[in-house]
């Protein structure tokens, strides 16, 4: 094998596994430090800079982080039960425990003459504002509803996300001068870019949910609701109570939701019908655990099949049962059991079964391609339309996601934006900057805390269930107090310091291969990848993780260490006589609107203007 690039951004970036996997790339391991630090108002910035909601998605996000985090492997490769940090509740921890933060939220520049519309107030319109409204944009931001939020204030029950927390949250960005006009739902593209603006965002998220056309569907309406605008109804007050025996039908997030919240508004017998497996339902492992939690039963490998009704009023569904089966390929196709059919008692029935685009305000004739799915055709990576100054992010973009991707999507947005109304063009992005930067204080002292706890993950506590289902305000989950977030952040095995290896002051003593606690540093001699691999002290199985290779040491060897399961604890480098290992904290910063995204020229043009 080749040495290893490590001055490529990448290489160390992928190594932080949990920022890797987080599509606004949060750098996860050092806000949990200041969490563990109890610097709570540092955890929070470092965290609003990425993902600009820490108290909404301490509470809500969909945690892409967590699967990938590196302790969950290490403990599943010493044979305990795989537990990955509590990431996403520690980023609730910074927003619970902070002091105040309003202070140090960015300055607003002066005015640069330019001004952008955001359609929508959902999270990927409200990040483009927060990445343009201080660079100098007069930014206006529309939306149908009153206050802003879209489908976090709209969407997501109060007891999974206070309406005090949106509010905090959105307000620091309509604080920087942002315009918004609630209650004024877009109507008319052609009429918005008539009033002038530079460059419109739109980030209206994917407004329609699938009904279900199914004998029954079209002679009764009555009782039975589409999921999302439900919800809806729920949040803003209009739905107060539902009838007893509830259906929710489908696997999503959406469908939890529905179905927790008709527990909460007098359902007592309420189900979740879905037609795929229980493991292959969309909705995250933990939504699906809190609602089984609640006493909600979820039957799987039902398809329905008819609504009943008598006299015009819903008395039943009919479900077929299938069996999943698979081809060669591994495809998917459900076929019946030949069991008799499902006949389910019911009062409502929720239909949660996806969501769509729907664009009726976008008149056809302006330029914007829309590809056979309703989504619009953007340039790749820049989110741009086909009508150059107007862009898509969030739902509208690529279809339903979640509230990390909308916002990971709006600062993408906003650096094509920026780009863009400085004449560059969108489609060049510019590389993230990064650093390395040793950790040592001492022959064996390091600026972290090294040690490696044992501890399992711990527990959010919950309100207790008397009180948590007889509202639908009352928030479930509580938050770790000081103590446990402390701990838990112990846990964190600081991926994010680096161990950096030095060939020309090695002397291949083999010191850092004998007290690596998980035998990842190899000494041996070079070979093709997969050969290498096999021949290391604990074999390197997980391909998806590169491996650090030496150029040959003085005696042609290599040294060989697998990323995969290092536990960062900084040991080879306390072992080391020659200080061939250090320990060294990496920094990735993602590119944002502004004057470092730009072309340098323009840059200092732009300045010289100015």
């Amino acid at each position: 094998m080749q040495p290893t690039h490590t001055a490529h951004p990448d290489y160390f970036h992928k190594v932080v596994d949990c920022q890797w996997a987080c599509p606004a790339h949060t750098p996860v391991p050092e806000y949990i430090r200041l969490i563990g630090q109890g610097r709570y108002d540092d955890a929070y910035m470092v965290n609003w800079v990425s993902n600009v909601f820490p108290g909404v998605l301490g509470r809500t996000c969909d945690r892409p982080c967590e699967p990938a985090c590196r302790r969950g492997r290490v403990e599943e490769s010493n044979g305990a039960h795989a537990e990955p940090v509590a990431i996403c509740r520690l980023k609730r921890v910074a927003a619970d425990h902070k002091t105040g933060v309003r202070e140090r939220m960015p300055a607003i520049a002066l005015a640069n003459g330019r001004r952008v519309a955001c359609v929508g107030a959902g999270p990927s319109s409200l990040t483009v504002a927060r990445d343009l409204a201080p660079l100098g944009y007069d930014v206006t931001v529309f939306d149908g509803e009153a206050q802003a939020g879209g489908f976090i204030r709209s969407q997501i029950p109060r007891f999974r996300l206070p309406e005090s927390v949106i509010d905090e949250e959105t307000g620091y960005i309509l604080d920087m001068g942002v315009h918004f006009q609630g209650g004024q739902p877009v109507d008319s593209l052609r009429g918005l870019l008539a009033q002038g603006y530079d460059a419109v965002f739109v980030g209206c998220g994917a407004p329609r949910g699938r009904d279900l056309d199914i004998p029954g569907r079209r002679e009764i309406s009555e009782h039975i609701h589409i999921g999302i605008d439900w919800l809806a109804s729920v949040s803003f007050g209009h739905v107060t109570h539902i009838a007893p025996r509830v259906i929710v039908l489908g696997g999503g997030n959406t469908a939890m939701d529905c179905c927790r919240s008709a527990r909460r508004l007098g359902g007592t017998d309420v189900k979740v019908i879905v037609r795929s497996g229980f493991e292959e339902m969309k909705a995250s492992p933990w939504e699906k655990e809190d609602t089984l939690h609640e006493g909600i039963p979820i039957l799987n490998f039902h398809v329905p099949k008819t609504f009943e009704h008598d006299n015009g009023h819903l008395t039943a569904m009919t479900f077929e049962v299938v069996q999943a089966r698979y081809d060669a390929q591994g495809r998917r196709s459900l076929v019946p059991t030949g069991e008799p059919d499902v006949r389910v008692p019911c009062d409502v029935v929720l239909i949660a079964v996806g969501q769509e685009n729907a664009f009726p305000w976008i008149e056809p004739d302006l330029g914007i391609a829309f590809d056979r799915w309703g989504l619009p055709q953007l340039t790749e990576g820049t989110f741009q339309s086909t009508l150059p100054q107007v862009f898509f992010g969030g739902d509208a973009a690529y279809g339903p996601k979640n509230i990390i991707t909308a916002v990971a999507q709006g600062h993408e947005a906003a650096v094509s934006i920026d780009r863009f109304l400085h004449g560059e063009d969108v489609r060049q992005r510019p590389a993230p900057r990064t650093n390395l930067l040793s950790t040592k204080m001492g022959i064996h002292e390091w600026s972290y805390d090294n040690d490696v706890s044992n501890d399992a993950r711990f527990k959010v506590p919950w309100a207790r269930a008397e009180v948590a289902l007889a509202s639908i305000r009352v928030e479930v989950e509580l938050g770790f107090d000081a103590a446990t977030a402390f701990r838990e952040a112990s846990r964190c095995l600081n991926c994010d310091v680096q161990t950096v290896f030095n060939r020309t002051t090695c002397i291949e003593c083999d010191a850092c291969a004998d007290i690596c606690p998980v035998d990842s540093i190899s000494f041996t001699a070079n070979g093709e990848e997969a050969d290498l691999r096999g021949r290391l002290r604990a074999p390197a199985l997980n391909l998806t993780q590169a491996l650090l290779v030496s150029a040959p040491l003085k005696t042609g060897r290599v040294m060989v260490k697998d990323e995969d399961v290092c536990l960062h604890c900084g040991l080879c480098a306390e072992r080391c006589p020659t200080g061939a290992w250090d320990m060294q904290k990496f920094r990735l910063d993602t590119t944002q609107a502004g004057p470092l995204c730009r072309d340098a020229t323009a840059t200092r043009r732009t300045q010289e203007v100015a």
